[in-house]
């Protein structure tokens, strides 16, 4: 049957119609140019059903019944996290037995498909309902409303931190061939510490931290450089600070400081670091620095600075906007 099914129904009834005025197979191959099995098995599935129409066959049962089957579709459903050696396990558990790609095809047909989860900050129910404050807070802010802010927040960068997120062309069983090799150091082979602050203007001063930075060295940093970066970046009377609520910004000295200087603080949600801004220009500025390959601290150091005072305003009125 596997060349005659692939036939037009016109042709296999015109063979029936030749074979009954008396044909035999070979002058029936001769004249419609078939093979003589292909014109047997015409006559031979006419003579069985009657008809020379290829009926469904039912094939193989399913291994997995329906209700396996809507009932692993509710377990993905309820937890997104059940993995296919689970299912696998919960088959088995009726008498089942199937290869986990089966499993993975029948969740296919039902849209569902195995995707690396998207990471965010962990958000209880306290902070869901700050963050809605938030934004209805600030959801008609005109433009000029954030072109006043001075966004500030604090990064490590590390030395060997471009190891993660890189591809190589290469053929199979060449893994370990020392250029298709990416070196690894513990610890990143060491980092630096930056505290940096942007607006709509541009970048303002970006200081290297100390140690491990306190209170007394946020305090310090404060003092030294969000003035001197208001002056810079032009930032008219009326600017507003942007912080997120790390113990050190939120204790009773620093808030202290920041009342004596006049300081207009933006209220923010706790676990946000996705809403503030600089977040990007971090990313932006660590990919420009690894793209360097620095060697050293120093250089690291070095690169930083150069690389930030590079970043266009209109990258940050970008993200701004």
């Amino acid at each position: 049957m596997g060349a005659s099914k692939h036939l037009s129904n016109d042709l296999k009834t015109k063979i029936i119609q030749h074979h009954g005025l008396g044909e035999g197979y070979k002058k029936l191959s001769q004249r419609f140019k078939l093979s003589v099995s292909t014109v047997r098995n015409i006559v031979r599935n006419w003579k069985t059903t009657g008809t020379v129409l290829v009926k469904a066959r039912s094939g193989r049962p399913r291994k997995i019944s329906e209700r396996q089957r809507r009932r692993m579709v509710r377990t993905v459903t309820v937890n997104p996290q059940t993995s296919s050696k689970d299912l696998q396990h919960q088959l088995a558990a009726d008498g089942v037995t199937v290869h986990r790609s089966t499993i993975q095809r029948t969740l296919h047909k039902e849209m569902l498909y195995g995707r690396v989860m998207r990471k965010k900050p962990f958000l209880c129910t306290r902070h869901k309902r700050g963050r809605l404050r938030y934004a209805k807070a600030h959801l008609d802010k005109p433009a000029s409303f954030w072109n006043k802010v001075l966004w500030t927040d604090e990064t490590k960068i590390e030395l060997f931190g471009h190891n993660q997120g890189r591809y190589a062309w290469r053929k199979k069983n060449t893994a370990f061939q020392e250029k298709h090799l990416l070196p690894t150091v513990k610890f990143g082979g060491g980092s630096i510490m930056l505290w940096g602050c942007v607006s709509s203007a541009g970048t303002g001063n970006l200081v290297k931290v100390e140690g491990r930075m306190d209170s007394s060295q946020y305090q310090q940093i404060l003092e030294n450089n969000v003035q001197e970066s208001v002056t810079k970046l032009k930032l008219r009377r009326g600017w507003i600070f942007q912080q997120d609520n790390d113990p050190k910004h939120c204790s009773k000295s620093t808030k202290a400081l920041m009342q004596r200087n006049k300081y207009n603080i933006l209220q923010w949600p706790s676990q946000s670091p996705d809403l503030n801004i600089i977040e990007n220009v971090w990313c932006a500025l660590k990919r420009a620095v690894h793209a360097r390959k620095p060697s050293n601290l120093t250089e690291l150091e070095m690169i930083c600075r150069e690389k930030w005072s590079k970043i266009p305003p209109t990258r940050i009125q970008t993200l701004i906007g």
